[in-house]
C-alpha cells in the first residue's frame, strides 16, 4: 500500500506540474504575440530553435555536458559538506572554532571563486569542478551539523551498549537520523549548483549549455538562449520530481 501510494502521489504531482506548465506556456505564447518582437519569441520558434540544435546534435551534447558537471560537482559537495556537517554537529569544540569559517564560505560571491578559481589552476575541467563544489560544500556542511546536533542520544547509547562499530552505527543509527537533512540539502543544492555551472561556462568552457548561452547572447538569438535555458530546466526538474522528492518522502518517512 506504501508503494501505491508513493507512485500515485508522484503521478499526481507530475500531473499538477504538466498543468501549471501548460498554463505558463498559454500564457507566454499570448503575451509573445501581442508583443510581437525579437526579444520576446513565442513557444514555436524557441521549438524551432531546440528542434535545430538537437538535429546537429549541439543540443543533446551541450546539456549532456552541463549535467555532466552538475552530478560530479554535486556529489563531492555532498560527499564533504556532508562529512564537515557531521564533524562539527558532533564536536561543539570543532564547531565552536570553525564557525566563523563556514560563515565567511557563505558569504564569499559564487563568482569570487569562479574567478580565484580560475586564475589559480587555469581554465580547466578540475577548476570548473571545483569552484561550483566549493560554493555549495558550506551549504550542506550547514544543514548536516543541525542534523547531527539532534541525533537521539538514546540511540546513540544504545548503539555504544551493543558495541556497535563504527560502520554499523554510520549506517543504522546515524544514516537514517540524517537522511532527512541530506534530502533537504539535496533539493536546494541540485537548485544551486545548475546554475553556478552554467556562471562556470559562461566564463571559461568551451562547451556546455552556459557556454551556448554566451554565443547565443553575442548572437542576439533569443529563441536560442530560450531553447537551451528549457531544455536543461526541464532535465533538472525529471531529476527533481522524479528521484528527489520521492528519496526525501523515503527519508521522512520513520518519523510518522
Amino acid at each position: 500500500m506504501a508503494t501505491g501510494s508513493g507512485v500515485s502521489s508522484t503521478l499526481s504531482r507530475i500531473g499538477w506540474t504538466l498543468v501549471s506548465l501548460a498554463a505558463l506556456v498559454a500564457v507566454w505564447g499570448t503575451a509573445a504575440a501581442l508583443i510581437d518582437s525579437r526579444v520576446l519569441p513565442g513557444p514555436a520558434a524557441v521549438l524551432a530553435a531546440a528542434v535545430r540544435d538537437s538535429a546537429t546534435g549541439e543540443l543533446p551534447y551541450n546539456v549532456a555536458i552541463t549535467l555532466g558537471r552538475v552530478v560530479v560537482s554535486f556529489s563531492l559537495a555532498m560527499l564533504i559538506g556532508g562529512a564537515i556537517g557531521l564533524a562539527l554537529g558532533r564536536s561543539p569544540r570543532a564547531d565552536r572554532f570553525f564557525d566563523g569559517w563556514l560563515i565567511v564560505l557563505l558569504n564569499i560571491p559564487a563568482l569570487v571563486v569562479i574567478i580565484l578559481c580560475y586564475v589559480w589552476f587555469g581554465l580547466t575541467e578540475v577548476a570548473a569542478i571545483t569552484a561550483v563544489a566549493i560554493n555549495k560544500i558550506p551549504n550542506v556542511a550547514v544543514t548536516v551539523r543541525e542534523g547531527a546536533r539532534a541525533l537521539s542520544r538514546d540511540l546513540d547509547e544504545m548503539a555504544t551498549v551493543y558495541r556497535f562499530s563504527w560502520r554499523r552505527r554510520l549506517r543504522h543509527v546515524v544514516m537514517p537520523q540524517l537522511a532527512p537533512f541530506l534530502a533537504a540539502s539535496a533539493r536546494s543544492g541540485l537548485a544551486l549548483v545548475w546554475k553556478i555551472v552554467l556562471v562556470v561556462e559562461l566564463l571559461g568552457r568551451s562547451n556546455g549549455v552556459g557556454f551556448q548561452l554566451h554565443l547565443y547572447f553575442q548572437l542576439f538569438d533569443v529563441a536560442s538562449i530560450l531553447a537551451y535555458a528549457i531544455a536543461f530546466i526541464l532535465v533538472v526538474q525529471a531529476i527533481e520530481i522524479l528521484i528527489l522528492q520521492p528519496w526525501e518522502r523515503a527519508a521522512n518517512r520513520w518519523r510518522r
